[in-house]
Order: C-alpha cells, then structure tokens, then sequence
C-alpha cells in the first residue's frame, strides 16, 4: 500500500483515540473521513460512551492538531495531565491521570458547541500511551499525505 492511498481490502486506521475500561466508561476520537474538496482537515468524531451518558461531537483535525497529540503524549509519558485541542475552537479533551475518583478521567468539554462538559473516568491498560502512539503513527502514515497546510 502507498502511503495516502486505500486498496482494496484495506482499511484506513479510524481510531486516533481509544480510552476505555471494563465498567463500560469510554472515549474515543474516530477519523471519519478526508474531503478531498477541502485538503487542510479531517473530518472527525469525538464518542463519549458510559452506562449512564453517551453522546459524540464533530472535529476537524488538522495536521497540527495530531502533532498536538504527539506533544500530549510524551506529557502524560512524564506524569503530566493534558489538554489537547484547548486553543482551538471546538471541543477540548482533557485527561487528568488522577481525576476526582483517584483513577484517571477523560473530561470532554464542549464549550463552543453543545456548552456540555462530560467527565468520564477511566482505568485504561498499563500501556495505553505506547497503544496511542501506534494509533496516531498509523493515522499519520495514512491521513497526513492528504492534507494541506
């Protein structure tokens, strides 16, 4: 496969983002699909999915934004807690490594959309963040050729 170009009986990776646990608690961001009428974004999804809420958002990810989760990476790597996508408009996730119930959340905040703050925690796998990284190195190799500054 070339890098950028779908053949038949592949898939392109979808899930830039999978956070979820045993208890039913889950976020995740899903590249939709590129336009190609419109090169600079992706379009995208964010999924908040738990026994009690379930809803989803739209995104728009650019290049800069998926370099962003690559920075956001290495800082929940050192112990940090995160925001991505904070500066920009849209949606805003948040992930604390311990939240207000001692384990770690995701926290979706929708400010500029829906005004909806979701706060979900979550005990994801001992090696999450090396999983994240081979997601967005996937979602890179595939989606970044398409689009344009």
């Amino acid at each position: 496969m070339r890098r950028g170009v779908v053949t038949m009986g592949d898939s392109p990776p979808r899930e830039l983002i999978s956070l979820a646990d045993d208890e039913g608690n889950g976020v995740a961001v899903n590249v939709l699909r590129h336009d190609p009428s419109w090169a600079p974004g992706l379009d995208a999804e964010i999924v908040v999915r738990t026994p009690f809420v379930s809803g989803r958002t739209d995104l728009v990810l650019y290049a800069a934004k998926l370099e962003a989760w690559a920075t956001a990476l290495d800082r929940l790597d050192a112990g940090e807690d995160v925001a991505w996508m904070k500066m920009s408009n849209g949606p805003t996730i948040w992930i604390h490594l311990t939240g207000e119930r001692d384990c770690p959340e995701v926290v979706v905040e929708d400010e500029s959309g829906s005004m909806v703050t979701v706060r979900v925690p979550i005990v994801p796998p001992d090696d999450w963040i090396a999983d994240h990284r081979r997601r967005l190195r996937e979602v890179m190799d595939h989606w970044a050729p398409m689009l344009s500054e």
